[in-house]
């Protein structure tokens, strides 16, 4: 008598495949990320004030390219760390220390990365402190136009369900005080990070609201 090989459930194939899908779920992967966890929220805020200081005053290419990439980086431990406590959830169902350890050790480590980036930015700022101190005049307008930018980039952020209008008219005040800082601008790069974060946040709230959670 023949014993039938053991069958393996089927995972569900993605939708499409293709380099253009791949694309797709990796957005999906960040913009769920940002929707959804807390940590990533304020990692973006800040990346959008370090994109504010960064078009704010001249700085070095050694210095642009090393906030960009701590920025970039902390995005990617968050990223890391999230699908970590997702895997762990769905592989323990109940409480285990290992777990809880495993996860906390994750955490540490995005912790121990934006320590480090706060230590850099302000290693930075000391270094080029006599060019802030005589940009007092373009660093005041980037003040007064950063402040209420950041503060419609948190509006994006916030968890709280506010109807579809309220986030379309921070996004686009958002947008239009991040235009006036580009003829004044010290470093497009900057801007258009700035750019990239409010875009993403927008996009973070779009997910919250067609796919919203208990």
């Amino acid at each position: 008598m023949t014993v039938p090989a053991p069958s393996h459930p089927q995972f569900p194939s993605r939708r499409s495949n293709g380099l253009f899908a791949s694309f797709g779920h990796a957005w999906a992967g960040l913009i769920h990320t940002v929707a959804w966890q807390r940590n990533m929220r304020i990692h973006l805020i800040s990346g959008v004030l370090v994109g504010l200081v960064g078009s704010g005053i001249p700085l070095g290419l050694a210095e642009k390219v090393t906030l960009i990439f701590c920025v970039l980086l902390i995005f990617f431990a968050e990223i890391l760390n999230s699908a970590l406590e997702q895997l762990v959830d769905l592989a323990v169902q109940q409480f285990d220390e290992k777990a809880r350890l495993t996860k906390d050790a994750a955490a540490a480590g995005v912790l121990v990365l934006a320590g480090g980036t706060v230590v850099i930015f302000a290693a930075i700022l000391i270094n080029y402190w006599e060019t802030v101190r005589t940009s007092t005049d373009a660093i005041f307008r980037q003040v007064a136009l950063g402040l209420p930018l950041a503060g419609c980039a948190t509006v994006l952020v916030l968890p709280q369900p506010r109807p579809a209008a309220v986030d379309l008219l921070a996004f686009m005040l958002a947008m239009g005080l991040l235009a006036l800082t580009v003829p004044t601008s010290a470093s497009l790069v900057f801007t258009a990070l700035t750019a990239a974060l409010l875009v993403i946040a927008a996009a973070a709230a779009r997910e919250r609201r067609r796919h919203p959670q208990p």
